[in-house]
């Protein structure tokens, strides 16, 4: 079945970085664009990047861009999230998603609060 686990969230500072991971497994990873979602509390969820199934191309939500950056290693099976420059409104939790064969799938999500 399909899996996505995030992982690499935490407390940071802002102004300051983190990477996320998204391990993937139960389907072919290499064939399908991926994207990071994130909730913040109170809010509704958000997308925040997205990736094509190759990686040659990828957007971004405009609160996001040029900070955070979206990548993909198909060898490995994983999606990350490169964030810089980290701001207080970014803590939220960020969710991995993956659209399959008409079906949804979400991970569980990775918590990332920044704050002094």
């Amino acid at each position: 079945q399909v899996q996505l686990v995030e992982s690499g969230g935490g407390l940071v500072q802002p102004g300051g970085s983190l990477r996320l991971s998204c391990a993937a497994s139960g389907f072919t990873f290499s064939w399908f664009p991926m994207s990071w979602y994130r909730q913040a509390p109170g809010k509704e969820r958000e997308l925040v990047a997205v990736i094509t199934a190759a990686g040659d191309n990828t957007n971004y939500a405009d609160s996001v861009k040029g900070r955070f950056t979206i990548s993909r290693d198909n060898a490995k099976n994983t999606a990350y999230l490169q964030m810089n420059n980290l701001k207080p409104e970014d803590t939220a939790v960020y969710v991995c998603y993956v659209r399959r064969r008409g079906m949804d799938y979400w991970g569980k999500g990775t918590l990332v609060t920044v704050s002094s």
